[in-house]
């Protein structure tokens, strides 16, 4: 999961003031309780509807949120209270409004950012719709040594909303352990989840168990795909209409090998001169802005890329350090976070490059 870890020192003084919560009627929504059991992914659908993934409940929220917030600063330099742990942070495109999923003292919130502070959203009593997740692991500490976790913790991995449904990305029980799940919108019915297979070059083989840690929707040929990154770090296309409708699991096209020992941790799109850009953020390998040029090309890698080299799409190492989560907060801007080793966590803006 894209995750950031502070150490707990002082407290999140925040939780005195919170942000409304809008509710409109939407269809499949009713106003109740999004009592979180996790920090997860975010992502927002049309209407300014905060997507929110909670992992440890392997349920997905829909929450309609306040159109009338105040937009987060486009100039912004933020320092993250110690003993937060942020997940995600998304904008809201409707609003231009910061939100982090977050958890403090053990409790899994939402925040937005307003001005030059972090407000907590009230989720007592809002407009929500909730799924939960099909095929899920079981809650439960699995495996020894340093295969020892729950796998339930990797449920949600990352999260977004696609032509009328949410898609989600995670671990999954049966034969094969990644999954893609497609969630009919506003959450009707419980969704459908559909094994995943990628080429994976570093390693030289098929593999069938290598979780989506991001990914981003993306259009190829008039018709919606995910790219999706993997640990070490294949970049993975999978057009959603075809997984949809496969009868096991679904083979993606490897379309970049972008180095051994690393995890993707965020991504974005974005447009500049013209041109698509994957902007990832990586655990050991920096900043890539990923071009996109032929990615619509049906051949993938098919062959080991070894010694930690990289083939596929070309890429430019950005001089950012220590990003950890980023996102689009205009088509000129990004919010991004950064880590630095000793140093606080800031959140701040920056020119997309």
């Amino acid at each position: 999961m894209r995750r950031l870890s502070l150490v707990a020192a002082t407290s999140f003084c925040v939780m005195l003031c919170a942000s409304a919560v809008y509710a409109v009627d939407l269809p499949g929504f009713s106003v109740g309780e999004v009592s979180l059991k996790s920090a997860g992914p975010l992502s927002f659908a049309p209407d300014n509807v905060l997507i929110v993934g909670d992992p440890k409940a392997a349920t997905v929220y829909a929450v309609q949120l306040d159109k009338t917030a105040t937009k987060s600063p486009e100039k912004l330099e933020l320092p993250i209270p110690d003993g937060i742990e942020v997940a995600d942070l998304a904008v809201s495109p409707d609003t231009g409004v910061i939100y982090l999923s977050v958890t403090e003292n053990g409790k899994a919130s939402i925040v937005s950012v307003n001005g030059d502070k972090l407000e907590p959203v009230a989720l007592d009593k809002v407009k929500r719709a909730v799924a939960q997740l099909a095929n899920a692991p079981e809650d439960k500490v699995v495996g020894e040594g340093r295969r020892r976790g729950n796998p339930r913790e990797e449920s949600i991995t990352d999260i977004a909303y696609v032509d009328n449904q949410v898609i989600v990305t995670g671990r999954v029980t049966g034969d094969a352990a990644a999954g893609v799940h497609s969630i009919a919108y506003p959450f009707q019915e419980q969704g459908s989840a559909m094994p995943i297979e990628i080429y994976h070059a570093a390693h030289g083989r098929y593999e069938d168990d290598a979780v989506a840690r991001v990914f981003v929707p993306f259009t190829i040929d008039g018709k919606p795909h995910l790219l999706a990154g993997f640990t070490c770090t294949p970049l993975v296309k999978f057009p959603l209409g075809e997984i949809a409708k496969a009868k096991q699991a679904y083979r993606g096209t490897t379309v970049a090998e972008l180095g051994n020992r690393n995890k993707p941790l965020d991504m974005v799109v974005y447009e500049k001169d013209g041109q698509q850009y994957l902007l990832m953020a990586n655990s050991a390998r920096g900043v890539m802005k990923v071009s996109t040029k032929d990615i619509e090309r049906e051949e993938g890698l098919t062959e080991p890329v070894k010694g930690g080299g990289t083939a596929g799409q070309t890429f430019e190492a950005i001089a950012w350090e220590g990003v950890v989560q980023l996102d689009k907060l205009n088509d000129t801007t990004a919010v991004i976070i950064t880590k630095a080793e000793g140093q606080p966590a800031v959140l701040k803006t920056v020119d997309l490059p």
